[in-house]
């Protein structure tokens, strides 16, 4: 299997058609055809069901589209590893983490360094903790920005200086506004809004441990990983959002605020890698500039 295929197959999906894949790739119709038949017989599978004007993918065809991007994004990603093997540091640094207010002390060291290495380009997926790891776990992400408490037996850290502040995201004209913290009995009968990774049972679970059993019962009327589109959700009074602070604008010109829980509940974050990584130039002075600067704080 070649990765010139991997290339032609991802083309053919994403235009869902063969001949604007061709147009697209600057190679006949006929020989793109010839292609993706000889891709469908080496995998023993069928990955394309060919309409009248559309091509649609089949499952095993959505499974290997899943499998042919990452391993295009691998391949990428090594292709400009080496290339920014020079004598000026330059490359790409692929950085995964949730939503966090945090996020501003990484802003400031990439700031820093790029006065002085203009040609090294960030690259940032949000997500939680169980996708920030496959990823990692992959090799797509040189760096990922997990919630403690995690699981970190498989990857070097460093600690990031800031804490994570949970409390609830409400409408100003909720009666729980008047409130200046929020107890866990203040919620019982209430519809929640509460990310994934907020009430997992176990070693995540740290809202689910500051709630107590009482969780099980509680009204969570729906969950999300990223919060943006649960504070809209609260606007629309669907219900309020247990979160973590600074993520949702709560200004004097929102609908919304927030308040902290009580007791304070409060979350730390760690800057994970894979053990025994190699890194690129760029992603070895990356790391080197953080442990500075988070050694000033």
């Amino acid at each position: 299997m070649e990765i010139r295929v991997l290339r032609y197959f991802l083309a053919v999906a994403r235009e869902e058609t063969i001949t604007g894949a061709a147009n697209y790739l600057h190679m006949t119709q006929p020989t793109l055809s010839r292609q993706i038949k000889d891709l469908e017989e080496e995998l023993g599978q069928k990955l394309l069901v060919r309409g009248s004007r559309r091509v649609k993918l089949t499952p095993e065809g959505m499974l290997f589209r899943r499998r042919a991007e990452e391993i295009i994004s691998m391949v990428d990603k090594t292709e400009a590893e080496f290339n920014s093997m020079e004598n000026t540091v330059s490359g790409d640094i692929y950085i995964g983490g949730g939503e966090t207010d945090a996020i501003r002390l990484i802003a400031n060291v990439i700031k820093d360094i790029q006065h002085s290495y203009p040609d090294i380009h960030y690259h940032l997926y949000s997500g939680n903790a169980e996708d920030v790891t496959e990823r990692l776990d992959k090799g797509l992400l040189d760096f990922g920005i997990l919630i403690q408490p995690a699981d970190l037996s498989k990857y070097d850290f460093i600690d990031i200086p800031a804490k994570d502040k949970w409390g609830v995201i409400m409408r100003k004209d909720s009666p729980l506004a008047r409130k200046t913290s929020i107890r866990k009995e203040d919620l019982w009968n209430l519809p929640l809004i509460c990310s994934r990774q907020a009430i997992q049972h176990g070693q995540m679970g740290e809202f689910a441990k500051w709630f107590g059993e009482g969780l099980e019962k509680a009204d969570v009327v729906s969950t999300f990983n990223l919060v943006y589109n649960a504070s809209i959700m609260v606007d629309a009074g669907i219900g309020c959002a247990v979160t973590i602070d600074k993520l949702v604008n709560t200004s004097q010109f929102s609908s919304l605020c927030f308040r902290p829980l009580e007791p304070e509940l409060e979350s730390g974050l760690n800057l994970v890698w894979k053990k025994y990584q190699i890194f690129s130039p760029a992603a070895s002075l990356f790391l080197e500039r953080l442990k500075e600067a988070f050694g000033r704080i």
